[in-house]
């Protein structure tokens, strides 16, 4: 079995055409032609991922965050993106990112990170190119969510700048940073809280003021929450064939 059948596969599930025009997503290094013997999937490219790849004899590594994004100018030793990229191309590593053609399938962004905090009713917000609303199980305070929110997606923190007493009762998500063309949908959804990775102050502030929370609890946190869906896809799919997730640092500190 080859690489590019497990590529191929996820070009099938993620289109790479479904792509934003910014976006740098597909392989975007090594052979997809060779016997794959096994993958590591990571929200990043990373020294650790590659070191993880490496260790356990893997030759794919596949991430949400393509680590050739905006261009680059060289692959020198002297600069990060360069030693890891070197180090998976000199250990014959294959590496496959799949970004935004990820995020605007809900099913296996958005939908994870709902499903995180309890939803069993998540549905695609109408009008948001990303995004799913859901009724959160059980009203309570802004904070009980926000620790809600630190257990369910493991991560070290979360930041609000509204009144921690309001009621939260629906819930939009989006996970990495939200999208200010979705505010209008967010409005109209009847959503009272948002839930993402990062959001602008000014978008906080207009959020506010149209009644809205938000909830920032960091771009890793609520994307990582993917990749245990990624690996069942894959494991589904392909049996014969080992994955291993590579999380990144956060860890879970409840108030």
């Amino acid at each position: 079995m080859q690489i590019k059948d497990v590529t191929d596969y996820l070009g099938s599930v993620f289109p790479v055409g479904k792509a934003l025009e910014y976006d740098n997503p597909g392989l975007l290094c090594g052979d997809d032609s060779k016997v794959i013997t096994g993958c590591v999937i990571s929200l990043d490219c990373t020294t650790k991922a590659a070191e993880l790849a490496k260790k356990n004899g893997f030759n794919l590594i596949v991430t949400h965050h393509p680590l050739i994004f905006g261009g680059i100018n060289n692959v020198a030793m002297s600069n990060a993106t360069g030693r890891i990229l070197s180090s998976i191309i000199r250990n014959d590593i294959a590496y496959y990112a799949c970004h935004t053609n990820l995020d605007l399938t809900d099913e296996f962004g958005n939908l994870a990170i709902a499903q995180a905090l309890g939803a069993d009713d998540a549905q695609h917000c109408e009008g948001c190119d990303c995004g799913v609303v859901f009724m959160n199980k059980a009203e309570m305070p802004l904070y009980s969510f926000m620790k809600l929110c630190m257990r369910k997606l493991n991560c070290s923190g979360t930041i609000t700048i509204n009144n921690q007493s309001n009621v939260v009762r629906k819930v939009f998500v989006q996970g990495g940073a939200l999208d200010e063309a979705s505010v209008p949908s967010i409005i109209a959804s009847g959503a009272d809280t948002v839930v993402s990775g990062e959001i602008k102050h000014h978008i906080t502030v207009l959020l506010e003021e149209n009644g809205i929370n938000s909830v920032i609890a960091g771009h890793s946190a609520t994307e990582q929450v993917y990749l245990p869906k990624l690996e069942k896809l894959f494991e589904d799919k392909f049996p014969q064939v080992r994955f291993i997730v590579n999380n990144n640092n956060e860890s879970c500190s409840v108030l």
